[in-house]
């Protein structure tokens, strides 16, 4: 069977440090940080105070309020990120085969906050069971899928993943398999989250797993820093449209980048702690580079999964230099949360498109916040501190990884014909 080739259309970001893809794109280049003190709730008495919220959201700029009271904010960032998207990518509706649009697309936890604001009115109620009618449709994963293929009359694959903060990475990858065997000519994918809230921040803290940096919020993300404590939560979405390369050709779409492979493995090893020698991100990686059919020394850049925790900060870089040996040292490396925050269910969403735009402009955006290196990573790898680096970038790697040890691969090339 001819597998087919898939392009990228089409961008769509709403994200802490930008809106829109111009702005995200423009903010990773000048290593801006979306962190500062939260502002959902008062969390005065929490461990962590601090978060890369979304700046200037108003839902009614972009919904009625009818529908805000029918849209969890996760599924609010996906339709607008996918609005983006698909305004990106320029198709006209009314001549497309709406049977062969999908819309796959990604939720680490789903309605989050509608499950907490739910919980906490009926906890204040007699005992009375009342509760939303819109409960259920907003809380549940799929939902945002729901919603962006209704809003556009896609009948193709619809449907969630959900792999924790792997979720956005499989979510592309099932769509970029649909679309290679023929199943379908575009996918409408990516990410949602919506996770800052009391009970986000709470269970984060109780985990150890986020960063209490409250005096600097700012520089709190030090990916592989030696004095990294913990993620800075993120919310927002990303959305990329994902074509069969004839349909795009045919109907003149501009093309970002060509996806050549995807890999998915687990580590099988904790449900929070990666793989010590990156065992798990390191077969991933392996598998996406053979599937693209290109040789370890062809990746110029790995956007990296680069969270700023104490292990996985460790282990992702033992598996790079595991995997491409001497080459490892080529490479530019980085770690885009260091400025957006961790988006959990859609960082990997928001991490695709940062990397296709490298690729598209030949400049790798810097991992910011770095001030001591660490004994227990190899320092001679380029992690691209501090600043943008210009180079030529034809073929790169973006990686995300979850609780539960699932790890995901994308791999990238520049688009030629």
């Amino acid at each position: 069977m001819d597998l087919k080739r898939v392009v990228i259309t089409g961008l769509g970001a709403l994200t802490p440090i930008g809106n829109t893809v111009d702005e995200l794109w423009n903010s990773l280049l000048n290593g801006v940080s979306g962190a500062a003190d939260i502002t959902r709730f008062d969390a005065s008495n929490y461990k962590t105070r601090f978060a890369c919220e979304i700046k200037d959201y108003d839902p009614l700029k972009f919904f009625d309020r009818k529908e805000v009271r029918k849209l969890d904010p996760y599924a609010q960032y996906a339709m607008i990120a996918a609005d983006q998207a698909v305004v990106d990518a320029a198709f006209d509706l009314d001549t497309i085969d709406k049977n062969r649009v999908g819309v796959i697309f990604a939720t680490g936890i789903g309605g989050f906050t509608t499950f907490l604001n739910e919980a906490a009115e009926y906890g204040r109620s007699d005992g009375t069971p009342r509760f939303n009618p819109f409960f259920i449709p907003k809380i549940i994963g799929d939902i945002a899928a729901g919603h962006i293929s209704i809003k556009y009359g896609f009948r193709g694959p619809n449907y969630a993943t959900t792999s924790a903060c792997a979720s956005a990475g499989h979510a592309i990858i099932d769509a970029f398999n649909y679309i290679r065997l023929g199943k379908a000519d575009m996918i409408v994918t990516g990410g949602a989250e919506a996770g800052i809230n009391p009970a986000g921040i709470g269970g984060f803290n109780a985990m150890h797993a986020i960063s209490v940096r409250n005096d600097d919020p700012k520089t709190a993300s030090r990916p592989f820093d030696k004095d990294r404590d913990g993620f800075v939560l993120g919310e927002g979405g990303g959305a990329v449209i994902i074509e069969e390369y004839q349909h795009a050709l045919k109907r003149g779409a501009k093309i970002y980048a060509e996806i050549v492979g995807g890999g998915s493995t687990a580590d099988a090893h904790h449900i929070t702690s990666p793989h010590p020698e990156g065992l798990g991100a390191m077969l991933a990686m392996k598998q996406a580079i053979e599937e693209a059919g290109e040789k370890l020394e062809a990746v110029d850049h790995i956007n990296t999964h680069g969270t700023s925790t104490p292990v996985g900060d460790i282990a992702e870089p033992k598996a790079i230099v595991q995997l491409f040996g001497e080459h490892a040292y080529k490479i530019n490396l980085n770690s885009t949360k260091s400025m957006h925050g961790h988006l959990l269910g859609a960082a990997a969403a928001v991490e695709i498109i940062a990397t296709v735009l490298t690729l598209r402009d030949n400049i790798v955006p810097p991992t910011i916040n770095h001030f001591t290196d660490d004994p227990d990573i190899d320092n001679n790898l380029n992690f691209t501190y501090t600043k943008a680096v210009k180079r030529t970038v034809n073929f790169a790697l973006s990686n995300s990884f979850g609780f539960g040890g699932h790890n995901t691969c994308i791999a990238v090339k520049k688009f030629t014909e």
